[in-house]
């Protein structure tokens, strides 16, 4: 496994998957920057954060998500990449696995950038005291959470697909009903593009409509059930396709 890692990493420490890395977390900055209300002494933390998660969890994290899946899956797609990989004296759990586990670490990236802009951005306005630690974790890390699933599906269909530009077209087509969506208090829930934002915005009377109201721990109950799907099928083709 330790290898594998190493053979990913040297396929992708020189890509361009760096820069889409900041992309979203630098334009969410500017987002929150010329968004937040002008006057008061102390940083508005809770105001900054929702400013700057509704931007990104609402369209680049899922945008992201299918984006890193398949520049994963790209090298094998070209030149007889998964014949080769696959003579490796490894199983195709092992290669689905890591493939995903990367996916997932460059999402842990682009959350934890975000992170560092939002606090560069508090601190340049003199507030070191009064960071809501609590709440920046619970946003974060539940965002990075709610991510499974959605990277769970697009891994799926990167594989499926040869073209690097299908399963990049159906995230996007996927990508844009989001708000509409996130109003529905039945359907909001169960949508892998919406629950990275769901998970994201602070929970308080400013988003109190639509699925914004489902509890947390109902929401990572779907979240759980969905990645569980998504992966076992995503994995069961992988395991069985052809090469």
């Amino acid at each position: 496994m330790i290898r594998m890692f190493r053979s990913e990493w040297m396929k992708i420490r020189r890509s361009v998957i760096w820069l889409l890395v900041a992309v979203s977390p630098l334009i969410a900055a500017l987002f929150g920057l010329f968004g937040l209300k002008k006057g008061g002494e102390d940083f508005p933390w809770i105001e900054a954060l929702s400013l700057m998660s509704v931007l990104h969890a609402m369209f680049f994290l899922p945008l992201l998500t299918g984006i890193y899946a398949a520049l994963i899956c790209r090298f094998e797609h070209t030149g007889g990449g998964w014949k080769a990989i696959l003579a490796a004296p490894v199983s195709r759990t092992q290669v689905y696995v890591v493939k995903f586990v990367i996916v997932m670490l460059m999402l842990a990236a682009t959350q934890l950038l975000l992170l560092i802009v939002l606090l560069l951005l508090g601190l340049s306005h003199g507030s070191a005291e009064g960071i809501p630690w609590r709440e920046l974790a619970s946003s974060f890390i539940g965002g990075w959470i709610a991510c499974f699933p959605l990277a769970a599906l697009q891994l799926f269909v990167s594989v499926a697909f040869q073209s690097f530009a299908a399963p990049l077209a159906v995230n996007v087509v996927l990508t844009l009903p989001n708000i509409l969506v996130a109003n529905s208090e039945r359907f909001g829930p169960y949508d892998p593009w919406v629950q990275p934002m769901l998970a994201m915005i602070p929970r308080d009377d400013t988003y109190g409509y639509g699925a914004f109201n489902l509890p947390m721990e109902t929401l990572f109950g779907v979240v759980a059930g969905s990645f569980v799907l998504f992966f076992v099928v995503g994995w069961t083709y992988f395991a069985r396709k052809a090469v």
